[in-house]
């Protein structure tokens, strides 16, 4: 058995907000749950309506709870949380107005801005006074074509005050991709930025923001936040109105609209490739409950904490650190690339802001770790407590380099759920250890599993990620879905009554989760599965390869396993060097998951968040149309898969 590479002291636990939950259950329940995670975890499981009760009791929710938990507790998907409840999503995440900073924005050009929790307050009060005279009511939508800045927060929370649904899309977005998913909700106010800064370079979005004001006949009113210039040219946004003239001149108070639990509060986009994006409706209830619940209890979120996620507003990423304000932590926004500066600007982030909690993307760790950084020789450091990595999974290695070249007594929590649930299924704990290669345990009141393809339990074993039970954060379900049967086929077909994630999994014999990648992108070589992530944790150890895409090629009646590779520059794959990769993978995982075919390709096709995309890659490899390429943040790559000599043979 493994041992932890970190494991809580005393104090630690001692001081947590889980280790308090635990005692608020034991007062107000008169349950004796704990002392280790796993007891409160099996009476969370067991006790639904008791858990999520204390939650809302414990995170001081705003607004009124109503009598009755949980509603048709045995229907999945059906079951309704908190039925007679009534609050607002923003009301909850402006409960501090006090002079303590709420958001401090960076740029990559290095503009900093900082704005107290006061000013948030008064902020979205204005804003909410000038959304309400333009006509927006609760249901309408209302969206943001926005960079990670603070007046993307403000719009959020203001049309979230009045009831109104919020949708975003990041501005590196193409005109198609913005209309494939704002054109399926018809937004009434549109808000918009001149351009945004990336790699070194101003990027100018003023073209593609007209042309999607001009493609959504519902948009009543465009909002253009100046950000490259402070006085962008409005001919080119005909009927624009700059943010600052929109706001109400005035102070008026925000009024906080009390809306049921499930009232929308989000529309989320899936980010495949398969075709229009789904349009996944949130609950307000669901999300702020289980945000909470994740911050306070599995990332030990308080008011003394500068929380981090380097995030587009593209990603559900965005959506789940800005509900940190709930907990009334500062929150550091930034928008760039996280590799400007030479690589150091997160780096110097941390330093500079005091950073405690810090998230990130697994490439991101991952391409640290390639650079020949060792961030604690050039940085201090010193404010991190906790560590957060997503997007992907995190390879052993990536565990290894954050506590030895970043900081030995951080709490390494990778996390894994999606836009799918605006949360997590698996993630972190500060009163547990971390041990290589592991997500540390399932989360509080959501009861995950993994199935073999039978629907039968296993441990130890590769199987399918699963939730048995119902949770407050499921989706309300697809727009334009009347009767729901997009949504249940999309998550409920295989097995009847059971959430299924999508992701090839295994539970340890800790009690962690190992993702092993997509359970669509899983290679079946010769009858046996492989998940993508067994092969890019060996691939990854070869120092000239950069990044890599494994796919399952049809070959001669059977799958073989293909590997693209990226070099670093000025290499070349040679026979020599393909041996090694193989060597390399058969002697750390087993003749099955070798490949057959190793080529080397100049770039590798990824979605905006920075997911790699197997399935788009096995399509292009196939000769098979790849539909929503507008998903991807370089679409042009995939023409390098596209007839290749390597793959006829």
């Amino acid at each position: 058995m493994n041992k932890p590479l970190w494991t809580p002291s005393p104090e630690r636990i001692a001081a947590s907000n889980v280790l308090r939950f635990m005692l608020h259950v034991r007062r107000q329940h008169g349950v004796q749950v704990g002392p280790g995670y796993f007891s409160l975890h099996d009476w969370s499981l067991r006790e639904p309506q008791a858990f999520w009760s204390a939650v809302w009791d414990f995170c001081d929710v705003q607004g009124e709870r109503g009598d009755n938990v949980l509603a048709d507790a045995e229907v999945f998907p059906g079951a309704r949380w908190f039925p007679a409840a009534r609050l607002n999503f923003a009301q909850n995440l402006l409960r501090f107005r006090d002079e303590r900073p709420a958001l401090v924005s960076l740029l990559e050009n290095g503009q900093r801005r900082e704005l107290s929790y006061a000013q948030l307050y008064r902020d979205v009060g204005r804003l909410a006074a000038s959304l309400r005279a333009a006509g927006v009511r609760p249901g309408h939508r209302v969206a943001g074509f926005m960079p990670n800045i603070p007046e993307t927060v403000v719009a959020m929370l203001a049309a979230a005050s009045i009831g109104a649904t919020w949708s975003s899309c990041s501005p590196d977005f193409g005109l198609e991709g913005v209309l494939d998913r704002f054109g399926q909700i018809a937004p009434r106010v549109l808000f918009v930025a001149d351009g945004y800064y990336y790699n070194g370079k101003a990027c100018d979005s003023l073209e593609r923001a007209a042309g999607i004001a001009a493609g959504l006949d519902s948009v009543e009113q465009v909002v253009l936040c100046p950000l490259l210039s402070p006085a962008p040219d409005l001919a080119r946004l005909p009927d624009a109105v700059l943010y600052g003239d929109f706001l109400d001149s005035g102070e008026p108070e925000p009024v906080f609209e009390a809306l049921p639990f499930d009232h929308p509060l989000y529309v989320m986009y899936s980010s495949g490739t398969t075709g229009k994006p789904k349009c996944i409706v949130h609950g307000a209830g669901g999300s702020l409950l289980q945000h909470l619940k994740e911050h306070r209890l599995a990332v030990d979120l308080g008011r003394d904490d500068v929380f981090f996620y380097f995030t587009t507003c593209g990603w559900m990423m965005w959506n789940w650190l800005v509900s940190g304000l709930a907990s009334g932590a500062t929150l550091v926004l930034y928008d760039g690339s996280p590799f400007a500066r030479d690589g150091a600007v997160l780096l110097d982030a941390i330093d500079d802001e005091g950073i405690s909690i810090f998230g990130t993307s697994a490439k991101y760790i991952a391409a640290l770790e390639k650079s020949g950084r060792v961030p604690r020789q050039t940085h201090r450091l010193d404010s991190l407590k906790t560590i957060l990595s997503t997007g992907s999974p995190l390879a052993h290695e990536g565990f290894d380099f954050v506590y030895r070249d970043m900081r030995p007594d951080v709490c390494l929590s990778s996390i894994s759920g999606g836009t799918d649930i605006l949360s997590c299924f698996v993630g972190g704990s500060p009163i547990l250890p971390v041990y290589r290669g592991e997500i540390q345990a399932p989360g509080l009141g959501m009861a995950v599993d993994v199935f073999d393809e039978r629907g039968t339990p296993v441990r130890g074993e590769r199987g399918e990620l699963v939730c048995r039970a119902p949770f407050p954060s499921c989706p309300l379900g697809f727009w334009d879905d009347e009767d729901g049967a997009r949504f249940r086929a999309a998550y409920f077909e295989r097995f009847p009554g059971v959430w299924a994630q999508g992701d090839f999994a295994e539970i340890t014999s800790h009690g962690g989760y190992i993702i092993h990648g997509r359970s669509d992108a899983v290679l079946n070589p010769g009858g046996v599965r492989i998940g993508t992530a067994e092969i890019y944790r060996q691939v990854e150890r070869v120092d000239e390869v950069l990044e890599s895409v494994v796919i399952g090629q049809e070959h001669d009646g059977d799958v073989r396993v293909v590997l693209f590779v990226v070099l670093r520059e000025g290499l070349q794959l040679d026979a020599a060097l393909a041996a090694r990769i193989r060597g390399v993978v058969r002697e750390r995982a087993t003749p099955r998951h070798v490949p057959a075919v190793i080529v080397q390709v100049a770039d590798i096709p990824r979605t905006r968040s920075g997911k790699i995309v197997e399935l788009a890659v096995r399509d292009a490899v196939h000769g098979r149309a790849v539909k929503n390429t507008e998903a991807l943040a370089n679409p042009q790559a995939l023409e390098l898969f596209r007839d290749l000599a390597e793959l006829r043979e």
